[in-house]
C-alpha cells in the first residue's frame, strides 16, 4: 500500500525519485514562487559545469570585487580585493549560502551578475524548467526571479547525477572563512544519517525553504519544501516528506 502524502505546513512541496525523476507526491508543484537562496543550486551547478568542461579549475582564484563584497544578506565574509579559489567560493555558496561568494563566482565566470543570469536561464531552458526565471545568482528578491518546487527538484537531480564528484560538498556541516566558522543551514544533515544535501533558502517573500536529498536502501529521493514559517518548520516538514 502506498502511504498517503502528509499534510505539510508549506505553500508548495515535491517528493521526487532522483533516479527516474518520477514525482511521488506534490502540492502546488508548478506554482511560480520566489526561490530565495535555493537559486544558488543553479549558481553552483554552472560552476561545476565550467570546472567539468575545463573552462575553469577549482584552484583558479577569483578577485573579490567591491560589488561582491557589498552584497547584502547571508555572506561568506570575503574581503574586497582578496583572491579566493573557486573551490572555496563554491563552499561559501553551498555551505554558508554566501551572497558575496555567489556574486564573486558570477563575475569571474561571466563578467557580471546580469551575464551570469543569462547563463542560468540558458541552463534552465536545457533542463526544460518551464516555471523558472533567474535575475541574479543569489536569490535576492526580484519580481522577475522565480522558480517552482518541481523545477528546483529537477535542478537538484541534475546536481546529483551530472557532477557526482562535486556532490559531497553539499553534505559538509561546517565551513570556516576569515576565521568565521558557519554551520550548514540544512539541519537534516545532523538529524537524519540518510540526508546528504542540498540547500536552504529564506527571504520574507519566500518564507523558509529547503531542498534535501536522502539515500536509503539504494533509493535516492529529493524533497523540496517551500514557504514554511520558520527554520525549524522547514526541517520538520521536509523530514515528514522523506
Amino acid at each position: 500500500m502506498v502511504p498517503s502524502a502528509p499534510e505539510l505546513a508549506a505553500s508548495a512541496w515535491v517528493l521526487m525519485d532522483a533516479d527516474s525523476g518520477k514525482i511521488l507526491v506534490e502540492h502546488n508543484a508548478d506554482k511560480e514562487l520566489p526561490p530565495a537562496s535555493l537559486t544558488k543550486m543553479m549558481t553552483a551547478y554552472i560552476v561545476e559545469r565550467e570546472i567539468d568542461a575545463g573552462n575553469i579549475s577549482g584552484d583558479d582564484e577569483a578577485t573579490i570585487s567591491e560589488n561582491a563584497w557589498r552584497t547584502g544578506g547571508s555572506r561568506m565574509f570575503l574581503n574586497p580585493g582578496s583572491k579566493v579559489s573557486i573551490d572555496n567560493l563554491l563552499r561559501g555558496v553551498v555551505i554558508q549560502s554566501g551572497n558575496d561568494a555567489s556574486v564573486a563566482l558570477a563575475e569571474h565566470i561571466a563578467g557580471s551578475e546580469d551575464a551570469f543570469a543569462d547563463l542560468m536561464n540558458q541552463q534552465a531552458a536545457r533542463m526544460n524548467l518551464e516555471q523558472t526565471h533567474f535575475m541574479n545568482p543569489t536569490g535576492l528578491p526580484n519580481e522577475d526571479h522565480y522558480s517552482s518546487a518541481h523545477d528546483l527538484a529537477v535542478i537538484a537531480q541534475h546536481i546529483i547525477k551530472d557532477y557526482p564528484d562535486h556532490y559531497e560538498v553539499y553534505s559538509e556541516k561546517y565551513f570556516t572563512w576569515n576565521d568565521i566558522r558557519q554551520p550548514n543551514r540544512n539541519r537534516l544533515l545532523w538529524r537524519d544519517p540518510n540526508v546528504d544535501g542540498l540547500k536552504t533558502g529564506h527571504t520574507e517573500a519566500a518564507g523558509y525553504c529547503l531542498v534535501a536529498s536522502a539515500e536509503k536502501d539504494g533509493t535516492r529521493l529529493v524533497a523540496v519544501v517551500m514557504g514554511t514559517d520558520s527554520d525549524e518548520a522547514r526541517a520538520q516538514e521536509t523530514q515528514k516528506l522523506l
